[in-house]
């Protein structure tokens, strides 16, 4: 199933998100729904509150960052990464910050330069219950920062400079109310 994307100026986007029980829901569908959200959409990264749910749950599938780049320049990091990360919870964030540009689906047509930090453990469990406590570097550390960062109701034009934020908040405003062309189906909260 796919779900519409959650835009900009939704409060669910702002609440930081309860853990999720062992069996309150199917979690085979429910990595299913996200994974087949995220790829219509063209994510690489999908947070449940971005499909209005409020659980810490996120999906990651930084593969196709890898499809069209020539051999040489593919991320190692990004090799096989596709996952679920249920509960998840930072363990440390460690190396030097460095910056990309970052986008959301949430936020279509904005992007900025975020500065984060170059390797993250997580600790997580999968889809079948099993505990994991994994590092990532570069790339993939990146993804799991953006998406873990909404699962504490933050999003990444919070660390864009002031000035920036203010050029655009009327773009902002306009997401919120929906004035934004995207080739997926999206959920406003103004229109509610």
């Amino acid at each position: 199933m796919i779900y519409p994307i959650v835009a900009y100026g939704d409060p669910i986007l702002r609440k930081v998100t309860r853990p999720l029980e062992k069996d309150e829901m199917d979690l085979q569908k429910l990595s299913d729904d996200l994974f087949e959200t995220m790829h219509d959409a063209a994510g690489v990264g999908l947070a449940a509150p971005q499909v209005g749910l409020g659980i810490r749950v996120f999906v990651v599938d930084g593969t196709a960052m890898n499809e069209d780049e020539e051999e040489e320049d593919k991320d190692p990091t990004l090799e096989g990464f596709k996952k679920i990360f249920i509960n998840p919870e930072i363990v440390e964030e460690d190396g030097d910050d460095w910056a990309f540009e970052e986008g959301c689906l949430s936020i279509p047509g904005i992007r900025g330069e975020v500065y984060r930090p170059e390797i993250v453990t997580i600790r997580y469990r999968d889809i079948d219950w099993n505990e994991h406590e994994e590092t990532h570097e570069g790339m993939a550390a990146r993804i799991i920062q953006h998406e873990y960062d909404h699962l504490e109701g933050k999003l990444f034009t919070d660390y864009l400079p002031a000035l920036k934020r203010q050029l655009l908040k009327r773009k902002l405003s306009d997401i919120s109310k929906g004035v934004v062309d995207v080739d997926y189906r999206m959920r406003f909260h103004s229109r509610r």
